[in-house]
């Protein structure tokens, strides 16, 4: 549900790692108080463990919140740990990242038109 979650306007995710044994009410306090943003927006707020193989994803669904928690079995998730706070995600970093690679990927070569055999 996470790798493909197309529901939120926007996505943010916490920098650092984050005490994962936060429920509900701690997560949206760190997001409000912490992080100075409304969690009551059609926003996926995303914090990452200490050991980096889970996660936790919290939404607000209209009338409450949804609290998602992912453990991957194998791997780690490349979460930015030399910043704290609070960063935005484009859709396709947060792919990137969902898919365990790094949001700072280098730039991927531009495709060649235009070319003809001698």
């Amino acid at each position: 549900m996470l790798n493909d979650f197309a529901g939120a306007d926007k996505v943010y995710i916490a920098c650092g790692c984050t005490d994962l044994r936060k429920g509900i009410d701690g997560l949206a306090r760190m997001v409000q108080q912490q992080f100075e943003l409304d969690s009551f927006t059609n926003t996926l707020f995303l914090f990452c463990g200490r050991r980096r193989d889970r996660i936790k994803g919290l939404y607000w669904e209209k009338d409450g919140f949804i609290l998602l928690y992912k453990r991957l079995e194998q791997g780690a998730y490349q979460w930015p740990r030399s910043e704290f706070g609070v960063r935005s995600l484009t859709p396709q970093q947060y792919r990137l990242i969902m898919e365990g690679l790094k949001i700072e990927q280098p730039k991927a070569h531009r495709p060649v038109t235009g070319l003809s055999v001698l």
